[in-house]
Order: C-alpha cells, then structure tokens, then sequence
C-alpha cells in the first residue's frame, strides 16, 4: 500500500495541525452542515465525531476532523473539500502523521470496524456503530491495539479497497480479520447509506453477524 507524505504544517501560513483545529468552529450555522445532511448525515452525529468546519483549509471550504494515536494524543488533521472542480484534490491532510480518525468506540468497539474515509465511518455511525477510519494513511500501533480482537476490514468495494483489505490482513497479526463490504453494488458506505438508508445497512451488518 502506498503511503501518503502529507506536508508537516498548513503550507504558506506554517500553521501546525493543532493550530488550525483550534482556528476551526464547530459545523453549526457553517456551510459545512449543508453538506453533511445532504450525505444523510446528522449534524449531531457529525459533531460528536468531533467533526468542524474551516473555511479556509489550503484555500477552500472544508470539513476537518482530528486523527489521533492510540491515547488520543493529535497526530494530524485530515479536511474533506465541500466542493471539488477540474483536478483539484477533494482531500487535504496536515501534520505529522501516525493516526486515524475515529467515530464512537472507535478501537475500543467490539468488534473493530476498519473502514477507508470520514463519510463511511459517519455512515456507520448513523446505525449505530463505531468505526475507525484510515484514509490511506499509517497508524503503527493498530497491531497492539487490535491483537486478540475481531477487525471487520470494511474497506470500499473497488479494487484499492480489497488492496488495502489484503494489507491490514498482513499488518494486523494477532487479530481475527475478517472482510466485509458495502451492501448491494456501493462502493462505500456512505453511497450505501444512501441507496438503502439506515435500516439497509443494519441489515446488511445483522446478516454477516456484526453487532454493535
């Protein structure tokens, strides 16, 4: 799996990570609470998962979120894009690396959910479950955290997902694995979510024997 180098600080401004998320304000009355409903999340869910809004993340309009260690000590902050034209990235991440971001019980859920980005572990969330997100980045201590413990490998269903699948499959020696993918013909949760709503998935969660 090819690991991401994302720059160390805000470029042009130096800020670090820490920083900018204290520049940042919750996603209430912000043009980021548009679009989250719109992906059929709630605002409360959103907030809860520490989720702000900053308006001027490397030049545009972003959802930002923390990704932290294993004892929540900041690592980096990952921002989602409102708006995406021509090749511009829908993604931004800062800081020095070495986290993930985490929705619920994250890490401390039975099982493990290990899923790609931001919007699936909200998706997730929305029935009820926890998640941990990687977007694509290295969280070394996953191994500890996750040895002796059932990890549903709920990466998308396209061909990076089963990669990063086979990869955590290797990585997480110690851990029950197991692969799931999105109902249906999603590609991802989120997509899910909005194909067969939340009952959909929770069905979907039940028949593979994944409870929350």
């Amino acid at each position: 799996m090819k690991p991401f180098i994302d720059p160390p600080v805000m470029p042009v401004t130096n800020e670090t990570a820490e920083e900018r998320l204290k520049q940042s304000v919750p996603l209430f009355n912000t043009p980021g609470l548009p679009y989250i409903e719109k992906r059929g999340i709630s605002p409360e869910i959103a907030h809860t998962a520490s989720v702000r809004f900053d308006a001027n993340w490397n030049g545009r309009p972003a959802l930002i979120v923390p990704m932290v260690n294993s004892d929540h000590t900041l690592c980096s902050v990952h921002g989602r894009y409102l708006s995406v034209t021509g090749k511009q990235n829908k993604m931004f991440t800062i800081g020095p690396g070495g986290g993930a971001l985490y929705v619920g019980h994250g890490w401390n859920a039975e099982p493990v959910i290990l899923v790609e980005g931001l919007f699936d572990a909200l998706s997730l969330a929305m029935c009820g479950y926890s998640a941990v997100a990687t977007v694509g980045r290295h969280a070394p201590w996953l191994p500890e955290v996750c040895r002796d413990r059932l990890v549903i490998l709920a990466f998308d269903s396209n061909r990076p997902g089963e990669t990063e699948a086979n990869f955590y499959k290797a990585f997480l020696k110690g851990a029950r694995c197991y692969r799931i993918t999105p109902p249906g013909r999603s590609k991802d949760w989120n997509t899910a979510l909005m194909k067969h709503g939340q009952h959909g998935i929770e069905l979907w969660l039940k028949k593979n024997n994944i409870k929350n």
